[in-house]
């Protein structure tokens, strides 16, 4: 048996069982909550194993040992190993996750409708959309070259069976079906890099043998073979250019990471996670597959372009397979695979999750169920597979394809990082910032394909665009009004001489219920009353207007954290005193309810959302205040299981009489 009809046969048992995960994961979908969000039920360890299979993705594969054969291991490591997991990841996980998970956006362009207005939230989904179909693509491509680099299969046969299987259990299980897929990728991940160090150490020998073979000049850990890596260049690559791309453009500016802090239980949850998987991907995944790219060219440096051969940097990993088992080569050959289609996945619920929440509903349907939205949300994910084809045949191949992806990630990365620690950012600003630096990229793009001009030869795209942005930001902010919480006259803690008169509404009014009843969070009233984040804010900013509610702090997560003032008591003349004692305890007469399906039948509560009683984010909102208040017990590696604990029976039997049906 070859390693062609092996890796042929370990392929197809691979598809079907992603394809079986598909299928498995379909029940779970109530609607377009579950299906992009996986109903905020994702744990840590799920979502550590989520988050680092998104970093060992196909283009891992390939620029990881790629940059190690032109810049030597330090080239390669710092970049990926160092800026991209620790800077990237794990600082995500430290400075935007608590946010993420309080602001209840869904998707990061409905964030900004919520911080700045419409405008600015189309124009950058539109960027969103296509940055990350070109992560889809490149993925695709990335892994598609390392099979036809060691089989030889056509480019095209590898690509048309990756999207074939991707977008069925894609559009199967959504993010569930994803999350399903990354586990499977990650263990198959675990057990392959420990293959992959024996294989070098065995096969060719320790670092000394690397250190006496190594073909360019310097040594193998500062050089490779066109030089060092430059630090200070704004040219691409760079270690600046680099940290600007791979770092802020790629994660902070990415809808998918977004939504993986988003789906998880917890903003402990989210947090660790992506701490603990940026260390992971550092230590575990990216010391070895740099010196798979160090081995591979001082064994074989023949076989690529700096030699006299044919092959580019990018097939690296391909030609280190070369003299290894047939058994090895073929599940070593599984891992790009697996690394392609998993990444290429989550770009993809990220990409549909955009399109669906922030064009289709926001512009088509504003009153949409989560369950109306779960049919638009699978057709939209087939629909934009037939961009992600278009732009495998990006030129250049991975390394500029993934570069051109990462730049439309820009706006919104810079767009977030304002509009966070700068309170008087103007909606007029952050506009023309996202507009402007956008319409700049496509220019400079479109003079690069048709060869009148190329910036490449001064700056990266991405760096030009967000140098415009910068500009634009700044001088139209300071030209145009800021929000009323940006005046520098504005407190946050209400008085007669900062607060006006306001009349409040019947919504207002519920909202501001909500907030005594122990919802304190944007994400938790958003699940509650069942509205889009950016038109409960018409709600949010009149009770604050009012003095009815004040505000944690006036930047960061605390800004979408609440509680009632006196003043907002004093509007709360229809509560009955029965309502207030459940308020005094943190519970409402729903969330006894819940409480006492959770004690007779926890498997029951899921009827509560196949009949339409509650939302899957409205039932999860309920179990996790219930959960963190100390009344139930939480557990469940997949879906969230739970049991009753002492303070929850106690509380059932204080409101033993209180009716909830």
């Amino acid at each position: 048996m070859n390693v062609e009809v092996l890796f042929a046969i370990l392929a197809v048992l691979f598809l079907a069982l992603l394809v079986y995960g598909g299928i498995l994961t379909r029940k779970w979908i109530a609607d377009a909550s579950d299906f992009i969000l996986a109903g905020r039920e994702v744990n840590t360890v799920l979502n550590i194993f989520g988050v680092a299979a998104i970093g060992f993705a196909g283009t891992s594969i390939t620029l990881s040992p790629g940059f190690g054969v032109l810049y030597g291991f330090w080239g390669s490591f710092i970049c990926l190993g160092i800026i991209y997991s620790l800077g990237g990841l794990s600082m995500y996980g430290v400075l935007f996750t608590n946010f993420i998970r309080r602001c209840g956006a869904q998707t990061l362009p409905e964030w900004l409708e919520l911080r700045f207005d419409n405008r600015v939230r189309l124009v950058v989904t539109i960027g969103s959309i296509i940055g990350l179909t070109g992560i889809m693509a490149n993925n695709v491509v990335s892994m598609a070259v390392v099979v036809e680099g060691f089989i030889g299969w056509p480019l095209i046969f590898t690509v048309s069976v990756m999207f074939l299987v991707f977008l069925t259990f894609s559009y199967l299980g959504g993010l569930w079906a994803i999350t399903f897929t990354d586990f499977i990728q990650m263990v198959l991940g675990l057990v392959a890099i420990p293959v992959i160090i024996y294989g070098f150490l065995n096969t060719y020998g320790n670092f000394s043998w690397l250190e006496n073979n190594w073909p360019a000049e310097g040594t193998v850990w500062s050089e490779g073979a066109i030089g060092s890596l430059p630090v200070f260049s704004i040219q691409y690559p760079s270690v600046i250019t680099f940290a600007l791309l791979f770092a802020a453009f790629l994660v902070w500016g990415n809808n998918y990471y977004w939504i993986r802090a988003a789906s998880c239980r917890s903003e402990r949850v989210a947090k660790m996670s992506y701490i603990w998987a940026g260390i992971l991907l550092c230590i575990v995944f990216y010391i070895p597959l740099t010196l798979v790219g160090n081995y591979a060219y001082s064994a074989f440096p023949e076989a690529f372009i700096f030699g006299g051969g044919a092959l580019g940097p990018t097939a690296a990993y391909g030609v280190f397979l070369r003299e290894l088992s047939i058994f090895v080569a073929a599940f070593l050959l599984l891992a790009p695979l697996a690394a392609g289609i998993s990444t290429s996945t989550t770009a993809h619920i990220g990409a549909t999750s955009t399109a669906v929440r922030d064009i289709y509903r926001r512009q088509f349907r504003p009153n949409a169920t989560p369950k109306e939205l779960l049919k638009p949300s699978r057709v939209i994910l087939l629909s934009l597979g037939i961009l992600v084809w278009l732009l495998t045949f990006y030129p250049g191949g991975p390394i500029y394809l993934f570069a051109f992806a990462t730049a439309w990630l820009g706006p919104p990365a810079l767009l977030v990082l304002l509009g966070i620690i700068w309170r008087r950012f103007t909606s007029q600003g952050a506009f023309w910032s996202a507009i402007i630096s956008i319409a700049t990229m496509v220019v400079l793009t479109f003079l690069d394909l048709f060869g009148v001009f190329s910036i490449g030869q001064y700056t990266h795209v991405g760096v030009a665009g967000l140098v415009v942005g910068v500009f634009f930001a700044l001088v139209v902010t300071f030209a145009t009004k800021p929000r009323y919480y940006g005046e520098s006259s504005w407190q946050k803690t209400p008085n007669e001489q900062n607060r006006e008169k306001v009349d409040l509404e019947e919504q207002d009014i519920r909202v501001l219920q909500f907030i005594y009843q122990g919802y304190e969070t944007m994400s938790e009233l958003s699940d509650m009353v069942g509205a889009d984040v950016a038109i409960l804010n018409i709600n949010i900013e009149k009770l604050d207007l009012g003095g009815y509610i004040e505000r944690d702090s006036l930047l960061g997560s605390g800004f979408y954290s609440f509680k009632v003032t006196d003043w907002g008591k004093e509007k709360l003349i229809d509560l009955t005193e029965e309502q207030k004692q459940l308020a005094d305890n943190n519970l409402t007469h729903e969330s006894l309810k819940v409480l006492r399906i959770a004690k007779n039948d926890p498997n029951k509560l899921v009827e509560l959302v196949t009949s339409e009683e509650l939302s899957s984010l409205k039932l999860s909102t309920l179990l996790a205040k219930l959960i963190r208040n100390g009344y139930l017990i939480e557990g469940g590696f997949w879906k969230r299981t739970i049991s009753m604990s002492g303070s929850g029976e106690q509380i059932l039997e204080q409101f033993e009489s209180v009716k909830t049906a």
